[in-house]
């Protein structure tokens, strides 16, 4: 038995000793995590398959010099990660569950071995994902999301491979999700979402900035500006609507008229994102970057997993800037910070985020 499927025995065992009722979730699970480790290959052995299109070879090149400057300039685990690269067949790794409550914008948490609790629940069949999301609108009279994701980390577990899901990516982005993956594995906080994915948010910032500078790519880093840019307001204005209606959910109006009250809160955040689109269009025609994900209005439980990635990264990027940017620096003060019980982890990234303008 090798390495990696020694560990995903034991990683298995734990899961199923967990608990019978999640059993199908656990084998799902396994099953998934299985078949993509046996679909990796090293990148040498695919570059060298005459099958293997020009175009691919090609962008696997750029992820190898992206991953070797993630250890090299970023500080991030130098291991084997990300060397290996596996086709799917399929355009997400896995589709994650999010879930809210009616009148809330707090995520439903599911608690799992070594990984904790976490706001989501992934599946590697996209039909699971929806029946799960179903039955829980049905029996649990939940709102929820189903969202597709591109890759996940293993936290230093097994060696992460590139994926189809992401290798064609524009050069800044696949830098973004390679830097974010690697954050993962640095330093994980069990049970603390919003920590974990906004720690891994600022790191995939300033790595990407320090690519496309090294990179020397203008026209690329020009594109990645737009995108950023969008993506900070879009996001903004999505988090700024989270902010009234869990001020709203926390009122005490009857049910009917906080039904009545939320649906003029929806049509408002509708309404800033028509102008949004309007703002970022171009050519006189609107940005529709962010249409399906948007569509009619984003539920409760799409807020929720908004507010997971988002929620700490001011703070984050203000402790990296009081350390003057040096990543060393900012690792270690980020480590003293996740040694915090919660309540004082949160109100000391609390008092942080302000002090960014």
């Amino acid at each position: 038995m090798t390495g990696w499927s020694a560990r995903a025995t034991i990683l298995a065992l734990a899961m199923l000793l967990s608990g019978c009722s999640t059993l199908g979730f656990y084998a799902q699970a396994v099953r998934g995590h299985l078949d993509l480790m046996t679909r990796a290959r090293p990148i040498a052995e695919v570059v060298a398959d005459p099958a293997t299109p020009d175009e691919l070879k090609v962008r696997l090149d750029l992820a190898l010099r992206i991953r070797a400057f993630a250890s090299r300039e970023l500080g991030l685990p130098d291991n084997d990660s990300y060397r290996r690269y596996a086709d799917l067949d399929r355009p997400a790794v896995v589709w994650n569950v999010f879930a809210a409550g009616e009148f809330s914008v707090e995520p439903r948490q599911w608690c799992f071995p070594v990984a904790g609790c976490v706001a989501y629940r992934g599946y590697f069949d996209r039909e699971q994902a929806e029946r799960h999301a179903e039955r829980l609108r049905r029996e649990e009279d939940l709102q929820t999301w189903v969202g597709p994701v591109p890759a996940y980390s293993t936290l230093g577990w097994f060696d992460d491979p590139l994926l189809n899901t992401f290798i064609r990516w524009p050069e800044a982005e696949l830098a973004r999700l390679i830097f974010h993956e690697l954050a993962h594995q640095l330093l994980y906080v069990p049970g603390d979402t919003q920590f974990n994915e906004s720690f891994a948010v600022a790191v995939e910032l300033d790595g990407v900035r320090r690519w496309m500078r090294a990179a020397n790519t203008p026209a690329a880093g020009e594109a990645y500006a737009r995108t950023l840019a969008r993506r900070e307001a879009f996001f903004t204005n999505l988090l700024a609507h989270r902010a009234r209606l869990g001020a709203l959910y926390r009122t005490r109006l009857a049910p009917e008229a906080m039904r009545e009250r939320r649906a003029e809160l929806e049509r408002d955040a509708l309404r800033d994102y028509q102008a949004f689109r309007e703002r970022w269009g171009s050519e006189g025609k609107p940005f529709d970057g962010f249409d399906r994900w948007f569509g009619t209005g984003p539920n409760n439980a799409q807020l929720a997993s908004v507010a997971l990635y988002n929620q700490w990264v001011p703070a984050f990027e203000a402790l990296r800037e009081r350390d003057g940017g040096d990543h060393s620096a900012f690792y270690a003060a980020v480590r003293r910070v996740a040694a915090l019980p919660r309540a004082e982890r949160d109100a000391m990234l609390a008092k942080l985020a302000p002090a960014l303008p």
